[in-house]
């Protein structure tokens, strides 16, 4: 499944937002080796630090099926925003640790502008198991 393909499935994932409260709905996608698409939407609740984000909820929906970092090959999202939508700093250390390093991330918007990146480019300096030691 190529880039394209993967974020207009971020772009279907978006219907599942719930987001009453900013309006900002973002779908993201993760493809494993089978070639399964795990799918995630942000979701939202009056206490705002009990949402949950898409990119988290498509990896936590890999995870859930019994998906492994190394089953995991692309992850992409995509929003309603004037560039690539980029994933927070939350979603960021969360894919920094249930994602291959090297994977592509492939960034999106509803005017089919796509980015590619990973998360080394997106989080260099990342909080990791090497950290507790």
């Amino acid at each position: 499944m190529n880039k394209k393909e993967l974020v207009n499935k971020a772009i279907e994932a978006r219907k599942l937002s719930y987001s009453p409260y900013s309006h900002f709905a973002v779908g993201a996608v993760v493809l494993t080796k089978k070639g399964e698409i795990f799918v995630g939407a942000n979701i939202e609740n009056s206490a705002y630090p009990l949402c949950m984000c898409a990119e988290r909820n498509a990896l936590y929906n890999a995870y859930m099926h019994g998906c492994k970092k190394e089953d995991l090959v692309a992850l992409a999202l995509a929003a309603d925003t004037d560039g690539p939508c980029s994933p927070c700093g939350a979603c960021r250390q969360v894919i920094s640790e249930l994602f291959p390093k090297d994977a592509p991330i492939y960034m999106g918007n509803l005017k089919g502008e796509i980015q590619e990146t990973n998360i080394l480019e997106l989080l260099p300096f990342a909080f990791s198991e090497d950290d507790l030691k």
